[in-house]
């Protein structure tokens, strides 16, 4: 008993000494910034002597301190209806606002400063008390251990007696390839996952903790599938990012709260299951819920109505509710704004090419997802682990974003990379602290293909050939294309009739006309007045000139459509057309150069019910990897062709093989099978394992070997 009193009082002792430290350096910096500062007064207009000027700092210092620990959480969490972004701009304004309120607590009314020189202050003696605050908390296991629960705001958990089972966190590093990882780790650009593969050591080759494997996407190789597979365990019915349901005449685009919220709850009625976090889960900056109950930041429950376990903005609320996170990560926030515009503005000068538009609002955009969503994950996360949570899903975008926009191999991408790999370093050096041990797998949801727009290339949209191959009126620069004007032909020679011009009245009905949608390099066309999907026989009825358009335009791959004669049929350039249940990996027809798996993935895409009448994939090179995106982007994914259909899986040691003699994982329902192991190696028999749901054809390429679940985690 008095060894346990004598420890609480050490620790009480300790504490009050950091913080008399912090208020101490807190004194000083109020006073160089008030000598430095000309609109900032510590004295009277008279004068007052040092040791006045010094009570005075320490008064508003002390002030200051407590108004941030007690005033700022309260405002933060009455802000929680601003959007985060704008919350992030008014972080220098409010504890601005705060310094006034302090200097105008002392009694004497000897401070003064200007509504503008506060701003500042307030920031530099944020940052230097947090500052301060983390170095000497660093020295102490236990202090270090509480302020970094303090930045996620989570409730700390007694720890169970006896051994602990190991948690497991998943950092999924969105649209990272493995061929960008191998090559970021060659280079160097990645020393904390170099060193988890071996490699990373000054010394020479280290042991490692992690393996590295890659997997392989279903065909539509973009988050809203891949990690609907991964969480829920079903993809089953999402043919891209986006697509045209006929049946209820809706878009669904896979990153609207409302569309996400209805995938999720198909892909629960279809698995039976809650998801992958069922299990004392947590959630982060995800498109879906994996059935956690600790969800922050979770796009698929924002529909909602607003409770304690949809809140899924709450994670804002735990990173801001610290003034000096908030100060950082809005000076980092303008920082990265600043980078963009340089680098963007260096790339129009210099002429690189391939180049898209990086104007407008995404310069905004991406410091949004550099900076404030990874700041904002990465804390929640740290809270998780703290509090000894079984399984944590976070999802960091910052890579997939720049990208899609630099190019996958480009140098912006690389220093997003570097930033990552801090990030997992953090991750790392945090889960040392937390009640239990914790394996970290990191894992990607697709890769990125780079290549120049469809519309660079040719002049033209998807949408332009589509409308032009069917006779309909389309821009006049598409009109003076090459591809318009062969469309055009061949219309004319299908209908032998001239079709219709662009100030032609006799326009079709917005509901008779084509809808295309584009996700990455893959297309969906689709005919709403039809209330089915349009078989190959019915389009050549109606549009004779529009598939031979489509299958023999270079730019284009292939085509997948359903067929009255063979179920469905692959078309491609030169009258290629083979049926879809006769390609494979050693036929695949007009699939060659798409990779192993193409027409497995094919084939499984046309077995979805809500298929568009024509899949259009894009033109591939298999020598440099290249294709054509149908959006403005020069890093894509969304269809077969390159990196793109390659992420990985950097899985501990300790943990089995994902899949037995070195094959690589099919699909992302069968890496949530590979995860949900994962946790039933770590945590025993409370986290279900059952695979009884698939079909004999779902489980050819999908299905897991039986691994033996060790005995001992190294």
């Amino acid at each position: 008993m008095r060894g346990v009193l004598g420890g609480r009082w050490r620790r009480i002792v300790s504490q009050v000494g950091r913080s008399v430290a912090v208020w101490a350096v807190s004194t000083v910096t109020m006073l160089v910034l008030a000598g430095i500062l000309p609109d900032f007064q510590l004295q009277s207009p008279d004068g007052d002597s040092a040791t006045t000027i010094a009570v005075t700092a320490a008064s508003a210092a002390g002030a200051f301190g407590l108004l941030s620990a007690v005033v700022w959480p309260l405002l933060v969490r009455l802000l929680l209806l601003v959007p985060a972004l704008v919350l992030g701009l008014l972080v220098f304004f409010l504890n601005g606002a705060l310094l006034l309120l302090a200097l105008r607590l002392d009694p004497a009314e000897r401070g003064a400063v200007d509504p503008e020189t506060a701003v500042v202050v307030a920031a530099v003696m944020s940052a230097v008390a947090s500052a301060t605050g983390a170095a000497l908390a660093v020295r102490d296991d236990d202090a270090y251990r509480r302020r970094l629960y303090r930045l996620a705001d989570r409730r700390r958990r007694t720890p169970a007696h006896g051994p602990v089972s190991p948690g497991i966190v998943f950092v999924q590093l969105d649209g990272v390839g493995h061929d960008v990882l191998t090559a970021a780790v060659g280079k160097g650009l990645m020393p904390t996952v170099a060193r988890w593969l071996g490699r990373g050591s000054a010394d020479g080759p280290g042991r490692p903790t992690h393996h590295l494997t890659p997997w392989r996407t279903d065909w539509s190789s973009q988050t809203g599938a891949s990690q609907l597979g991964i969480l829920h365990g079903s993809t089953f019915d999402v043919p891209a990012f986006r697509w045209y349901e006929k049946d209820t005449q809706e878009v669904m685009v896979s990153n609207r709260p409302t569309s996400a919220a209805e995938l999720q709850r198909r892909a629960v009625e279809r698995t039976g299951e809650g998801g992958l976090l069922t299990v004392d889960g947590a959630s982060r900056g995800n498109l879906f819920s994996g059935g956690a109950d600790e969800q922050a930041l979770v796009l698929s429950i924002t529909t909602r109505r607003r409770s304690r376990e949809t809140r899924s903005r709450a994670g804002y609320f735990a990173y801001f509710s610290d003034p000096a996170n908030a100060v950082r990560t809005a000076l980092s926030f303008v920082a990265e704004t600043g980078r963009e515009v340089a680098q963007s503005t260096r790339a129009r000068m210099r002429k690189v090419r391939p180049r898209v538009s990086r104007g407008g609002l995404y310069p905004f955009v991406r410091a949004f997802a550099t900076v404030v969503e990874r700041d904002v994950v990465v804390a929640a996360v740290m809270g998780d682990l703290l509090a000894g949570r079984t399984a944590v899903y976070a999802d960091l975008v910052a890579y997939d974003e720049v990208a899609h926009h630099s190019g996958p191999t480009s140098r912006d991408a690389e220093k997003v990379l570097e930033r990552l790999d801090r990030a997992l370093a953090l991750i790392e050096k945090v889960a040392e602290h937390a009640p239990r041990p914790y394996r970290i797998v990191v894992l990607s949801d697709h890769g990125q293909s780079p290549g120049e727009t469809f519309r660079a290339r040719y002049g033209l949209t998807l949408g332009d050939l589509v409308r032009a191959g069917c006779g309909l009126p389309v821009p006049r620069r598409a009109e003076r294309t090459r591809s318009g004007a062969e469309a055009r032909a061949a219309v004319r020679a299908a209908l032998r009739r001239p079709v219709e011009e662009e100030h032609d009245q006799r326009r079709p009905s917005r509901r008779s006309e084509p809808i295309v949608l584009a996700s990455g390099n893959l297309g969906l066309v689709s005919f709403p007045a039809v209330p089915h999907r349009m078989s190959r026989e019915e389009i050549d009825a109606r549009h004779p000139a529009l598939l031979p358009t489509l299958a023999n335009h270079p730019g284009i791959g292939f085509l997948l459509v359903r067929s009255e004669e063979h179920g469905g049929v692959v078309l491609g350039a030169n009258g290629a057309e083979v049926p879809v249940d006769e390609l494979s990996d050693e036929h695949p027809g007009p699939l060659a150069g798409y990779g192993p798996g193409a027409a497995q993935a094919v084939l499984r895409t046309h077995s979805f019910p809500h298929t568009a009448d024509i899949m259009v994939n894009s033109f591939h090179d298999p020598a440099d990897g290249e294709v054509l995106a149908f959006e403005e982007q020069i890093g894509s994914h969304g269809g077969l062709g390159g990196c793109q259909s390659r992420p990985f899986l950097l899985s501990p040691v300790a943990l089995s093989a994902p899949v037995a003699d070195g094959a690589e994982p099919v699909g992302a329902e069968q890496v949530h099978r590979v995860l949900r192991r994962w946790l039933r190696e770590c945590n025993g028999p409370q986290v279900p394992l059952d695979d009884s749901r698939l079909t004999v054809r779902d489980a050819t390429p999908f299905a897991v070997p039986d691994l033996p679940t060790q005995d001992k985690i190294v």
